[in-house]
């Protein structure tokens, strides 16, 4: 989702602009870009690095 099509409804103004301090909240929690492993990629992960070992293992 972008901000610049977002209206605040606290100032009436495009988020994007961050006029006040709910825009500038929501405009920070839009463009916040933090990379995180949830567990569920973490197990896939696991799964296919230990199904290319074990492949691997059978070739050799």
């Amino acid at each position: 989702m972008c901000c610049e099509d977002l209206v605040c409804a606290r100032c009436a103004a495009p988020v994007a602009e961050g006029r006040c301090p709910s825009c500038r909240a929501a405009r920070e929690s839009l463009h916040h870009s933090s990379f995180t492993i949830s567990p569920q990629l973490l197990i896939a992960l696991v799964a296919v690095l230990l199904a290319v070992l074990v492949v691997a293992g059978y070739r050799v």
